[in-house]
């Protein structure tokens, strides 16, 4: 491993996390003809040497002469700000090399042979306190800290989508649980308390469950939910058309309807899973407002035996905000998330650690295990008799029977940035995209969405790390997202809102610097909008 286990060797690159470069910020693109010549050098299959092999230098080479300056600049430049997007830390980079070096099986709790999966469960537990999960919600939405908490089950996946993927399958499970329970006792269903793990989906399959359970449609309400969720609905059998969106208001879509909710989980032989965003993927915003909607929401699902799923990839980061006055909208926002059932969480967002990387958390180890456990293989358990049993082997909690330590990085982040220094880099995030808003509201070019007056008097307040706008000039809207990318100095995603072109910046990397990015994305915005070229000097 040459020196990577060297850490005096290593020290110049843990400290760009606290020492700014002065260096020329690179670009977010690579230039179109670097990308053709990438092309280009690939292996051409009617070639005679094609498949041949080349030596291990020869193939270096070629990677980094022709195939990395193609790549995208989402971790060197503090402006990529595509797709939720987060950098990686170089405390991170350097865990997740040590990850491929030694390649570990962490996928079976082997106590007596590795560390890796007691690593893994330290790293989810301080995740969960670092976001303060560990709370309890008291009266007047104040929260107080308790040396245990409800999310014993819990595992690492590859991202918000298969985290979503999980969240559904346990709801599906639960609901269906509740209602074969109810079944069996000659209930209709409503108001049959605790929790339920009868033989269901996991072990009957869903057609047989929903056939004894009297169940005819399992429905997934949302406000404005995250296309993985679509997804998700599929690959666990619930169908893209089970997913049903209510939105309070076109002036606020992004917020859950909860009338809407309430009435749709009275139908007769409906099962529902409540999926709850938490930082909707344009706005950023929160489809519940508060402590109280939680704690109605939280009556809801008890009431109608409903699994409640909160899509928090980027949005529950707000939680680790510090708690100070310009914060305090963000956390009145995330207040209550601690009484859903279960929690997306992207690692490979904010938390700025390689791809890929997802959490999963889940107040039911038990359902987990229902859902994922893995049969039949003996020579997949977890030690000998005696063996520590407290944190379970992760391929009976979750999709794969293999993946990589993807703990590691985390780890080491939280290890190293602790409370103080997770506040700080997400604040700067959040910080820049405010500074961005300012910009965008008083810009004679751009309207900084989403619209009304109600809307923009809380807008600033309310953002984190999303800024969502549009040109005035129609025909300069149409193009506008091509011609920010196009400056390779700034990068956007394209999106639509009301039914018009949209561009939406997310700030996520922890390079980012208020005053130097906000200036570099004022002059190139305005230079844009004017059809000028743009002088990043000046910035």
């Amino acid at each position: 491993m040459d020196n990577l286990l060297d850490i005096a060797a290593q020290e110049k690159r843990f400290a760009q996390r606290h020492s700014p470069s002065s260096a020329p910020v690179p670009p977010t693109l690579p230039a179109p003809a670097t990308i053709r010549a990438a092309e280009a050098s690939l292996p051409d299959p009617s070639s005679v040497s094609y498949l041949a092999g080349a030596s291990p230098s020869a193939v270096a080479a070629h990677i980094a002469r022709d195939i990395v300056p193609a790549l995208t600049g989402q971790n060197a430049s503090p402006r990529y700000f595509g797709f939720i997007t987060g950098g990686t830390l170089p405390l991170a980079e350097w865990a997740d090399n040590v990850v491929s070096a030694l390649d570990q099986n962490v996928q079976v709790h082997l106590p007596a042979q590795t560390v890796a999966t007691a690593v893994e469960d330290a790293a989810l537990e301080m995740l969960a306190r670092a976001l303060r999960l560990d709370a309890d919600v008291c009266g007047g939405g104040t929260t107080t800290t308790t040396t245990t908490h409800g999310w014993k089950g819990r595992t690492f996946t590859t991202g918000a989508t298969a985290s979503n993927v999980l969240g559904l399958a346990c709801g599906r499970e639960h609901v269906m649980s509740r209602k074969l329970a109810a079944a069996a006792a000659g209930e209709s269903g409503v108001g049959v308390g605790g929790e339920c793990v009868t033989a269901a989906v996991g072990e009957l399959g869903l057609l047989a469950a929903a056939a004894a359970a009297g169940v005819t449609e399992v429905q997934v309400l949302t406000s404005m939910g995250h296309s993985s969720l679509g997804k998700a609905a599929s690959v666990v059998g619930l169908g893209r058309a089970s997913v049903r969106e209510l939105r309070l208001s076109e002036a606020e879509p992004w917020r859950l309807d909860l009338d809407a909710a309430e009435a749709a989980m009275r139908r007769p032989g409906v099962a529902t899973i409540l999926a709850v965003s938490a930082g909707e993927v344009n706005t950023g915003r929160y489809a519940l407002r508060g402590v109280d909607e939680w704690r109605r929401v939280r009556a809801l699902a008890d009431r109608y035996g409903a699994w409640v799923h909160v899509d928090g990839a980027f949005g529950v980061f707000a939680r680790a905000l510090e708690q100070t006055d310009e914060y305090r909208l963000l956390h009145e926002r995330v207040e209550g998330i601690q009484l859903a059932d279960s929690i997306t969480i992207d690692g490979h967002k904010l938390l700025n650690v390689p791809y890929d990387c997802g959490m999963f958390f889940c107040k039911s180890p038990a359902i987990m295990e229902a859902v994922f456990s893995n049969p039949n293989a003996s020579y997949l358990s977890s030690g000998p008799p005696g063996a520590d049993t407290t944190i379970p082997s992760p391929l009976n909690v979750g999709l794969e029977n293999s993946r990589r330590f993807r703990a590691l990085p985390v780890y080491a982040v939280l290890l190293s940035e602790g409370r103080p220094g997770l506040a700080a880099m997400l604040g700067t995030m959040a910080q820049l995209s405010r500074a961005i808003a300012a910009f965008l509201r008083t810009s004679p070019h751009y309207e900084l969405l989403p619209e009304g007056e109600q809307q923009q008097q809380q807008q600033a307040e309310e953002i984190f790390m999303s800024v969502l706008f549009r040109a005035k000039d129609a025909a300069l809207n149409e193009t506008l997202v091509a011609r920010i990318n196009d400056t390779r100095q700034l990068y956007v995603s394209g999106t639509t809102w009301q039914g018009r072109k949209a561009v939406r910046i997310a700030v996520s990397n922890w390079r980012v610097n208020v005053e130097r990015d906000a200036a570099a994305v004022r002059e190139i915005l305005t230079s844009v909008a004017e059809g000028r070229e743009f002088d990043l000097g000046k910035c």
